[in-house]
């Protein structure tokens, strides 16, 4: 047969598998290469990091045959098997009606129905020879035995043998669990603990480690059966109590025939250490192990596997570490689709998402809806109203107790050890399921947030760290480098087992705790955004609507800081809800509740609903006035947005008198070089543009970049606003290339400090775009008005005022390069998109400069 590629290396077969199937592949491969033929398998064959697609098409390429593992998860839609087979059936048959495809079934599986005129042999329920046999027979044709047939049903062959043996027969000497008939995903996580087993050096020990519940006991059992073809002997010693592990030792040197019963355990245990050391085909699991020397004493030579499961990290220098994780989603959803087949994939992810992919979790979650036939909604509403009760309902095969009662137990023997612990796992289970910094604590220890002993453990770093070692040794938290962290259920159920007093009590500390560690930059500087980001998720945990006076100004800041990094359709609703509740209990007047309103307010502005923030800013104006005086900060603050609403909205003169008295109030009250009387000159420095006062316009907009380049430094927000602002000026005076120059100076500092998708860096792209044109530049023009307005319609959305901007501004470009029908067809669009806009954007052609306003 004339196989494309084979210049490059001809193989005889190339072995097509599924990732479950690999202990198959690899045996089948040792068989095929030791009865003569050539192979190639992409574990033994292809270089980590390389390209697999192009791999596979190179192997199909110049194998001469093609040698296909049947399986379930071979004929799963989402495999590269399927691109494999699908290819070789494709291709006509040779000469002799042959084709390149040689089908094997590793598992009792029904093939599409395309493959089911092709003959297959079973190599699964055979012993090891039979499978061989039938192996070389579908690969090259029948052949006669030459030795005698072993009896069938003989006991495999205990300790030794050369290549693997065939997946599903087991040696004489094993003691594994009984494997989770359920058991899912895990695929890769298996494929690369095998890779590292087998990979030499000092990998010989692996130690997977990782929060109760995540099933590393199954996963290590799971490896055992999926491997098992590659050992001789395997032994489970169950670790949890390193003074049981030296029977467990001796039970083996029993089982293997070494000793006989009842020899005292140093004598047995010396044995094993001798056979161990002359082989090589041997797998130890230590199960939920505790970190320690006596383990360490335990541990067999190095000539074989060990894997050592365990809820803590402590191995270095024993073993390489191996993190298991929560499943990943698809395998949280193909594990509750196992238990509850008739669930939709929807409903599973929605379940996945509640129980945070906890493999435990789910587990229990799938057996209880199976026992019950309870729904998805009424599950989730269960465990939402009572999460302690629901995940102490039944007890999932393969896992000791269900989830509950193990978080309650974990907890019970943590407070035995250290009660400093526990009062760190109830603080950190009213935050929210994502990283808790560590040097959050040393700033809340030095503001008196904690009790003690919790407090006296903070301040010595030695035994803080030691707590948060007991956390993760237990199970119930995930500790790193830099932070703390919880899974969700586990809160949950934490939550649900203290009573109300308590509860309330640790909300409350862990309110401090957050408060304290508020940044002291309102998110203006985007250096201070990487610590709003981590904080914002555990702040919004707490729920701002019932917390206290401190916390609710940290709330009011972060919503500053999501409208500074152009986050405004995630402002919005919670500046909504904030400012409706608080406004309900506090009243209107509250200095809170109209801070809240301030930010609601810009994100109307921001997101272009201009009416809407008008009229909230001039309520908050009038408030303001009367009960704070016309020259407060905060009164000021509230006429300067005013002032940009009425620009907005087309009101030029109007917002020109206001600008002229608030920068008039602000030299007087807080000087020429406070920021907020320099934004205040920004702003008007607009309204004199807007009112083709283009002279004043620019010396006022050079005055001010000059004095905010020195107060607040080149790259701050504020300043690359002014920079934006004099472009715009130096334009409209018909110095395009000053303005072109400024303009790509600003973009290209926006982009770098703010991001390429943030609104402003946007905003100086498309003012670029404007200045190509007016340049002729007109190809250059397009192509950064087309990036800008796709970037635009995904951040704004089609009918935000700056997107129709740019809408329009394309259109121009479009005309000035002849393609006229493009251009109609999308100021069309465009014109459709005004139409159904409630009220006047006003000035829709340019990109607005606005001024943006804390509150105190």
């Amino acid at each position: 047969m004339d196989v494309p590629g084979a210049e490059r290396g001809w193989v005889d077969l190339f072995v097509s598998y599924a990732g479950p199937d690999r202990p198959w592949a690899e045996w089948a491969a040792f068989e095929l290469e030791a009865a003569g033929y050539s192979v190639e398998l992409d574990v033994w064959d292809w270089a980590a990091g390389s390209n697999t697609v192009l791999n596979m098409n190179d192997a199909l390429g110049r194998a001469g045959r093609v040698l296909v593992l049947y399986s379930a998860a071979y004929f799963e839609r989402d495999r590269f098997t399927v691109d494999e087979w699908t290819a070789v059936v494709a291709e006509r048959p040779d000469a002799e009606g042959r084709r390149r495809l040689v089908p094997v079934r590793v598992a009792e599986v029904k093939p599409p129905p395309i493959l089911s005129p092709l003959l297959c042999g079973d190599l699964f329920g055979l012993d090891e020879r039979r499978a061989r046999e039938v192996l070389l027979a579908a690969v090259g044709g029948p052949v006669r035995p030459s030795d005698r047939p072993s009896f069938p049903g003989a006991a495999v062959s205990g300790v030794g043998g050369g290549g693997p043996r065939p997946p599903g027969s087991y040696p004489a000497v094993w003691n594994v669990p009984r494997r989770l008939a359920g058991f899912t995903g895990r695929e890769s996580l298996l494929a690369a603990l095998r890779q590292r087993l087998t990979g030499g050096d000092r990998a010989l020990v692996q130690a997977l480690h990782g929060l109760g519940g995540v099933g590393k006991t199954q996963l290590a059992v799971e490896y055992a059966y999926l491997f098992v073809g590659g050992y001789d002997l395997v032994w489970w010693i169950d670790a949890e109590r390193a003074d049981l592990i030296g029977e467990q030792v001796s039970a083996l040197a029993v089982a293997a025939d070494w000793v006989e019963a009842g020899t005292v355990t140093a004598v047995a245990a010396d044995a094993v250490s001798r056979r161990l050391r002359g082989m090589s085909r041997w797998l130890i699991v230590f199960d939920n192990a505790e970190p320690s020397d006596e383990l360490g004493s335990w541990l067999p030579p190095d000539t074989g596997h060990v894997i050592i499961t365990s809820r803590r990290r402590g191995f270095a220098g024993v073993a390489a570490p191996v993190e298991v994780d929560v499943f990943d989603r698809g395998e949280s959803v193909a594990l509750l689709r196992e238990y509850v087949p008739t669930l939709t994939e929807r409903d599973a992810d929605r379940l996945a998402v509640a129980l945070g992919d906890l493999p435990l979790a789910l587990a229990q979650a799938g057996g209880l809806m199976t026992e019950t036939g309870m729904t998805v909604p009424e599950y989730l509403a269960e465990l939402d109203a009572g999460a302690a009760e629901v995940l102490a309902a039944g007890k999932p095969v393969g896992y000791p107790v269900p989830l509950a009662a193990a978080v309650q137990v974990s907890t019970n023997r943590l407070a035995g050890e250290d009660p400093a612990a526990v009062q760190l796992l109830h603080l950190c289970a009213q935050l929210a399921p994502e990283p808790v910094l560590l040097a959050w604590f040393d700033t809340a220890a030095a503001a008196d947030v904690f009790d003690q002993p919790l407090a006296a453990v903070v301040g010595a770093r030695l035994a803080f760290r030691r707590s948060l070692g007991r956390l993760a040794g237990f199970g119930l938290a995930r500790i790193s480098d830099d932070a703390v962290q919880l899974h969700r259920l586990t809160q949950a159920v934490l939550r649900d087992q203290c009573s109300p007093e308590c509860r309330e009590a640790d909300r409350r500390r862990s309110e401090l705790l957050i408060v304290s560690v508020t940044p002291t930059n309102d998110g203006t500087d985007p250096a201070s955004w990487p610590a709003w980001a981590a904080l914002l998720p555990h702040l919004l945990a707490l729920d701002p609507t019932t917390v206290g006076p401190k916390a609710r100004s940290t709330a009011c800041n972060a919503l500053f800081y999501l409208l500074m990094r152009g986050e405004y359709r995630t402002a919005l609703p919670l500046a909504e809800t904030w400012h409706r509740r608080w406004r309900a209990v506090l009243g209107p007047d509250d200095h809170h509740v109209l801070w809240a309103a301030n930010q609601l307010a810009s994100a109307y502005r921001f997101l272009g609903h201009y009416r809407q923030a008008h009229e909230l800013t001039e309520d908050i104006l009038t408030r303001r006035r009367r009960v704070l005086g016309d020259d407060h900060p905060n009164t000021l603050s509230a006429a300067n947005n005013l002032a940009i609403d009425l620009r907005d909205l087309g009101e030029h003169e109007r917002a020109r008198e206001l600008d002229e008295d608030t920068l008039t109030r602000r030299r007087r009250v807080l000087g020429d070089d406070h920021p907020h009387t320099l934004t205040s000159a920004h702003n008007l420095a607009i309204d004199l543009s807007n009112l083709d006062e283009y002279e004043r316009a620019r010396a006022l907009a050079e005055e001010t970049l000059d004095h905010r380049r020195r107060v607040l430094g080149v790259d701050h927000p504020d300043t690359l606003a002014s920079a934006q602002n004099l472009a715009i000026d130096l334009s409209n005076l018909g110095e395009h290339d000053r303005a072109r120059a400024l303009h790509e100076e600003t973009l290209d500092h926006r982009r770098r400090v703010l991001g390429v998708d943030h609104p402003d860096t946007l905003a100086s792209a498309q003012n670029l775009a404007i200045d190509l044109s007016n340049l002729g530049e007109h190809d250059r023009a397009r192509a950064l008005h087309e990036d800008t307005l796709t970037r635009s319609r995904r951040v704004l959305g089609d009918d935000h005022p700056d997107t129709l901007s740019s809408a329009h501004n394309l259109a121009i470009t479009l005309r000035a390069l002849r393609e006229h029908e493009r251009a109609r067809q999308l100021d069309e669009d465009t014109l459709a998109r005004r139409r159904l806009l409630d009220d006047d954007h006003g000035n829709t052609t340019g990109v607005r400069a606005t001024g943006r306003q804390r509150e105190e």
